[in-house]
């Protein structure tokens, strides 16, 4: 039995019109208009215990109003939400026991307290027993390289140390399932790094079911072994990471050092060109109408290119192309 199963999930939303000018000002004191948006569309789809799931799309794709019904926050229009066998937002406080969350965003620390007293508020809250609390804090202290800030106060640490102590928090009581909203937004390559092994390692050693919403590619990258992608509420894609990138990767790129400046060059099959003013461009085509060299002929025939490297285009590549269709 899957641990999370949507079927045919909907959410509509009610949003206030708000006419332009004054009498449309006037008329909303005392008569609002509203117009039914749907956020979440007719989505399906089943998670295994100790997958790690990226769940990804542009702003406004539905991303965290589907989080939030997993978790219980909201409730769906329409269609059907079980987490571990039961309705999230029917038995909330339930659910809450099995799943941890760590939105980027938003801090479930208390300002004020030391880190080391917050994880003992948080053992109280829920109710974890002594043993396993030491256990958990002792490994957790050790895979974050938290103890130069264990017993320092929220205000004091840094977003990174911030992180560290958010997903402390959201594991403590060993749950079933973690919700990740952007774990690593605003951090340095150093601290990123950290997060995504910690994460892999949680899902290791405990089949730690991972949901993770972000717009780092590199996060789903590393961490994600399947990818479900939504837009404007629907849902394009869900499968494994690789089938996605051999399905979708219809581009490679060329990225060219030159010298001079950049002067251009037309060939069929040449999808896009980028170029930079520090004598570099980056130049995509289609796989199936040229090959490499092609380019570097064409190429060589209006500049002096000093270097090139082949690749494919990456996840965030992709995606970005897909995003852009309407």
């Amino acid at each position: 039995m899957p641990i999370i199963e949507a079927r045919n999930l909907c959410k509509d939303f009610q949003v206030r019109v708000r006419g332009h000018g004054f009498a449309n000002s006037v008329k909303s004191i005392f008569h609002n208009e509203y117009t039914t948006k749907r956020a979440v569309d007719d989505i399906s789809f089943s998670i295994e215990q100790g997958e790690m799931v990226g769940y990804i799309g542009p702003n406004g794709a539905g991303k965290s109003t589907t989080i939030k019904m997993l978790s219980g926050i909201l409730h769906p229009s329409s269609g059907e939400v079980f987490v571990r066998g039961i309705v999230p937002h029917k038995k909330r406080r339930e659910n809450a026991m099995h799943i941890g969350v760590v939105f980027g965003q938003r801090s479930q620390l208390y300002w004020d307290l030391p880190f080391s007293e917050a994880l003992d508020l948080y053992r109280k809250m829920y109710q974890v027993e002594p043993g396993r609390f030491k256990q958990n804090v002792s490994r957790f202290v050790e895979l974050l390289d938290m103890q130069e800030f264990y017993d320092r106060p929220v205000r004091q640490l840094s977003l990174g140390q911030k992180m560290r102590a958010e997903l402390a928090v959201a594991l403590l009581h060993n749950p079933d399932i973690l919700y990740l909203d952007e774990p690593t937004i605003g951090l340095d390559i150093v601290a990123k790094q950290r997060i995504r092994t910690f994460i892999k390692d949680i899902n290791a050693e405990r089949k730690t079911t991972v949901i993770l919403t972000t717009h780092d590619m590199d996060d789903i990258e590393q961490v994600c072994s399947r990818l479900i992608l939504i837009n404007h509420g629907k849902l394009l894609y869900d499968g494994g990471l690789t089938q996605f990138s051999e399905r979708y990767a219809g581009d490679a790129i060329i990225d060219l050092s030159f010298k001079g400046k950049w002067n251009g060059f037309e060939l069929p099959g040449v999808t896009g060109i980028k170029y930079s003013a520090e004598n570099r461009a980056s130049i995509s085509y289609d796989k199936k109408r040229l090959v490499s060299a092609d380019i570097i002929r064409a190429a060589m025939q209006t500049h002096s290119i000093t270097d090139f490297k082949v690749r494919e285009s990456g996840l965030e590549e992709i995606l970005s192309k897909m995003y852009s269709v309407k």
